[in-house]
């Protein structure tokens, strides 16, 4: 999983047009192998990331939960402590070899 795509669903206030847009570029670009498609997959590249972007809204708009809305600082920080937390291992297991 591209560690750039983030969750989207279940938070408060819901996921804005942009984030969802931003997914979905990330998503075409790691199946494409490209950040910037040359002059003759443009077109290709812009609706995969348009389609993709419209199917996003509808999966979020169908999704259902009983779960409270989550609060993208708590999960911010969360992220960043997991992150910390591998790279104290990666180091560690490094400096073990």
């Amino acid at each position: 999983m591209c560690r750039n795509i983030k969750t989207l669903h279940n938070f408060a206030p819901p996921a804005t047009d942009e984030e969802i847009r931003a997914s979905a570029l990330q998503y075409v670009r790691k199946l494409s192998g490209s950040t910037k498609p040359s002059k003759a997959n443009r077109e290709a590249f812009d609706q995969a990331v348009a389609e993709v972007t419209a199917a996003t809204h509808k999966l979020l708009d169908a999704l259902l939960t009983n779960a409270p809305p989550r609060n993208r600082d708590d999960e911010a920080r969360k992220a960043k402590e997991r992150g910390a937390k591998r790279a104290a291992q990666l180091r560690a297991r490094l400096l073990s070899e």
